[in-house]
């Protein structure tokens, strides 16, 4: 079985802000004519007229994906600031109201506007998505299936969106409660094989409920467009760093599953019943909490997860030359991920006196701060 070269993708997708006030700013055709012009087909338009998406291309280690990021995010950062503005990475704004945006007048989000009525129109929500490359689509729904386990680690590292409208919304990442609205979302079906994943989805092609399998929106699915697969269920990183850490970590996990596959081994399967309650977990608590070990039948601290996985993919990371990043989730865990720096900023802004307006613009200054980290 030759060896997949888990090359590297990533798509990051930001907000647009006001760097005085924190409000969103829809963004001018100038400044996308120009990101295009400076980062050419790296850099689109979102659904929302305020967000701008990114993505790399295929990297074949996470050195070249550092490369890349930096890349994109100090060009994005860049042209954004001669037009008076600057990103941030967070997958909610602290305090904007969904009701004032409009999306881009483009065929593809009209159609999405039109398709999907109301739903659609609260998507003023941010994600990552990491894609590993696969050398056969055996393998892609084979891994899809077992990889399903550890999308609620992910989302708990990941977190990044505790407020909506102002208001702390009392779960790590919000996100998800306004992604979950969309249909065909959520985690991924336990397809048995590659044919029995496409018979599935062509009904809906035939029937021409969906044009193709990029209208499927799963935590985690096949690519389109690519020969990878592709994790969806992470919110979007605030520093780049912990963005380079969950793409090492997903990318670990796909080698992993595939060792194993090698020896004739699997993960086990659990029902998505199961995974389900640990994903809500993971969306409330981020890594405040625990999740379940469904093998020792306990609810386990998530540095005792952390240890466990570090030592699990630690021949994993070493292959693909990523032990660092891989190590780092480590620090995500000890120093809180991106939900808790938030609240964290927003008590200071609170115990120095500030009205509540003002604490959420100090949280969107924060991430503004956050989001030029290590460029």
């Amino acid at each position: 079985m030759a060896e997949p070269e888990f090359t590297l993708g990533i798509e990051e997708e930001y907000l647009l802000v006001d760097p005085q006030s924190g409000a969103l700013v829809e963004a001018p055709e100038e400044l996308m004519t120009a990101c295009a012009e400076a980062l050419p087909d790296q850099v689109s338009p979102e659904f929302l007229q305020c967000q701008i998406e990114i993505g790399t291309k295929p990297c074949a280690n996470i050195t070249q994906a550092r490369d890349e990021l930096r890349k994109l995010r100090a060009g994005v950062a860049e042209q954004a600031a001669k037009f008076g503005l600057a990103p941030i990475a967070a997958s909610c704004h602290p305090f904007a109201d969904w009701k004032q945006q409009h999306h881009t007048n483009k065929d593809r989000y009209n159609e999405l506007d039109r398709d999907l009525g109301g739903v659609v129109r609260r998507m003023l929500i941010c994600g990552m998505h990491v894609h590993v490359g696969l050398n056969s689509d055996p393998l892609r729904a084979d891994l899809m299936r077992q990889m399903g386990y550890f999308l609620p680690h992910l989302l708990a590292l990941s977190t990044s969106s505790p407020f909506w409208n102002g208001r702390d919304s009392g779960l790590a990442s919000y996100r998800i409660s306004v992604f979950d609205n969309l249909p065909r979302t959520g985690l991924p079906p336990q397809f048995e094989s590659w044919d029995d994943y496409q018979r599935s989805v062509q009904v809906l092609v035939n029937l021409g409920v969906i044009e193709d399998t990029s209208r499927i929106w799963w935590d985690l699915r096949p690519s389109s467009r690519f020969p990878t697969l592709e994790t969806r269920i992470m919110d979007v990183q605030p520093r780049m760093q912990d963005t380079l850490t969950l793409a090492a970590l997903t990318q670990c996990l796909m080698r992993m599953l595939w060792r194993l596959r090698k020896q004739n081994q699997r993960w086990r399967i659990y029902e998505n019943f199961l995974i389900g309650e640990n994903r809500w977990r993971a969306q409330r608590y981020g890594v405040s909490e625990g999740l379940i070990d469904y093998g020792a039948a306990e609810i386990m601290p998530f540095a005792t997860i952390i240890n466990d996985l570090i030592d699990l993919l630690q021949q994993d990371a070493e292959a693909l030359d990523c032990l660092p990043e891989l190590v780092r989730m480590r620090e995500i865990v000890e120093n809180g991920n991106s939900t808790e720096r938030q609240r964290a900023t927003r008590q200071q802004a609170a115990r120095d006196g500030q009205d509540e307006a003002a604490q959420m613009r100090a949280v969107v200054h924060h991430l503004i701060e956050e989001f030029s980290q290590d460029l």
